[in-house]
């Protein structure tokens, strides 16, 4: 069956490397040893892309968490960098998507996505709006690996599961997108991916990045 639609995630796909200067600046206003700082960073990331927590709570949340102190300014501060330090872009993948709709495949964006990041990045960039589907995770109260988020984004392209390609560059949730019957590659390089779609027979169907 052709492939009709690719399915991008947002961030380690669609964006760049986390901008160093704003991770820098989290690790500095919160004190603690950048290695500490990594692994509590992620401990309720889930949350927050399920739209549990909006942004400024999750920074409340890790301030009381670990007794920290910070005044509201500071977790404001914290929140701003947050959303600065995942508005970046990887050039090379955000060209392909748009060769990708000249050539007639539809594409989406399928992303973990907490509210004040979404904010940043669309105060930010204009080419998120180019995406025929956008599928931010806490607008809808679940999250990838959660089957049903990958349905919703089917529908709304209008595609079977069979005539879509999902990126991602989580194994997790490449594999729950193979599980649903999706084509589906881990991204990690540009380089790589083009290896894969070769590999795989779909230059054929698709331009390469």
């Amino acid at each position: 069956m052709a492939l009709r639609a690719v399915v991008f995630d947002y961030g380690m796909v669609l964006s760049g490397l986390p901008d160093p200067a704003a991770h820098a600046e989290l690790v500095r206003i919160t004190r603690l040893p950048e290695a500490e700082f990594e692994t509590l960073y992620w401990r309720d990331r889930h949350a927050y892309d399920e739209g549990k927590l909006t942004g400024l709570e999750f920074w409340q949340k890790f301030n009381r968490d670990l007794a920290l102190g910070l005044p509201q300014t500071k977790i404001d501060e914290l929140n701003d960098w947050d959303g600065r330090m995942w508005t970046t872009q990887n050039d090379a993948m955000v060209a392909w998507a748009e060769r990708l709709t000249a050539r007639g495949i539809l594409t989406a964006i399928l992303s973990n996505m907490g509210d004040n990041v979404l904010a940043s990045i669309e105060r930010t960039f204009t080419w998120p709006a180019r995406f025929d589907v956008r599928v931010w995770s806490f607008q809808h109260l679940m999250a990838k690996p959660e089957p049903a988020i990958y349905r919703l984004t089917l529908k709304q392209l209008g595609t079977m599961a069979e005539e879509t390609l999902f990126l991602d560059d989580r194994e997790v949730n490449v594999d729950a997108a193979a599980g649903l019957g999706m084509r589906a590659i881990q991204f990690s390089t540009v380089a790589g991916l083009r290896a894969e779609l070769i590999a795989q027979g779909l230059d054929a169907e698709l331009p390469l990045p």
